[in-house]
């Protein structure tokens, strides 16, 4: 292609040195034209990831008069993601370097007339190689870019991967760190994840299955669950922990030990836990002060006589 643009600029007079140097200046330019061009190519790419696939703060109605500014915890979100998004695109523009350098001082080193049929031969036996040995690791480090471009997790998320449920430590284009509840800590590489579940992303839910005896008053136990989960809802201590009006669905279940009435409260990331152990203390409260009864376990007395072979009849 260079020998095309020399004839084109009618350098066909010039000395064998010249046009070799002409051919590496040119060379060296198409590189460089080419770096700035992909490079502006990732930057747009990095832009576009900076941006949330799904809104990353959710509140409630302006009935009480919450702001819409963001929390600490969806400006600690957008600062990683940011992050996150940077250094892929670091990594993406190092990558380009390398390989515009190496087929660059290949081309250049062709012009000054040394056989790189050896070299090719030497790279393309090298490529197979890793390509045989190396499957497991490319694998895990493509699934690792394409997993923090699209923002699936990040560090401080609590998440599901295939058996195992913690919070992540620490994401790497090969592996995944995260602890569970035992403080145990998995490694998990990114080749194996097959799916993914975010327990900690944008908003949460936390469900309640309250279960009350055959004899409670179904139409009482919801007004006092709705009434209970409201009081919270209203509570300034939850501000911004419950970020919608709770509902009660009704009965989810029926057996032979009780009725069970569903509880749904949507929270902020993180917060569903703890929400739902207060929201329980407070139902138990209000149970006891209402007469509403939980099932339990009945016991009955069977009076014996002394030897404690035969039953004493009831007088």
């Amino acid at each position: 292609m260079c020998e095309v643009m020399l004839k084109a600029t009618g350098n066909e007079g010039l000395s064998a040195a010249t046009q070799v140097g002409v051919t590496i200046t040119l060379l060296v330019l198409l590189a460089l034209v080419a770096r700035w061009f992909l490079h502006r190519m990732v930057d747009r790419i990095v832009r576009s990831a900076e941006t949330p696939m799904v809104p990353t703060r959710l509140i409630r109605n302006g009935v009480l008069g919450r702001s819409a500014e963001q929390s600490p915890s969806d400006l600690a979100a957008t600062t990683r993601r940011v992050q996150r998004a940077k250094t892929i695109g670091s990594l993406l523009k190092s990558v380009i370097t390398g390989v515009l350098l190496a087929v660059g001082v290949t081309m250049a080193l062709s012009e000054l007339g040394l056989n790189i049929a050896p070299v090719l031969a030497s790279a393309g036996i090298l490529g197979l190689a890793l390509g045989f040995g190396a499957q497991t690791l490319v694998k895990d480090f493509l699934s690792g870019i394409f997993m923090i471009f699209e923002d699936q997790y990040g560090v401080g998320d609590v998440i599901r991967i295939n058996d195992v449920q913690g919070t992540v430590e620490a994401v790497t284009l090969r592996v995944t760190r995260l602890r569970d509840g035992n403080g145990t800590v998995w490694y998990v590489r990114n080749g194996e994840i097959l799916r993914v579940g975010n327990m900690s992303q944008n908003w949460a839910r936390a469900v309640l299955d309250v279960e009350v005896s055959h004899e409670a008053d179904l139409t009482r136990t919801r007004e006092v669950l709705l009434d209970v989960a409201r009081e919270m809802w209203r509570d300034d201590e939850f501000t911004g922990r419950i970020i919608e009006e709770p509902e009660v669905p009704g009965v989810e279940q029926i057996s032979v030990d009780g009725v069970t009435v569903r509880v749904s409260v949507k929270t902020a990331p993180m917060e569903q836990w703890p929400v739902a152990r207060a929201l329980r203390e407070r139902i138990k409260s209000r149970f006891d002060a209402e007469g509403i009864v939980v099932p339990h376990t009945r016991y009955v007395d069977d009076p014996v006589d002394p030897v404690g072979t035969e039953a004493v009849p009831a007088e």
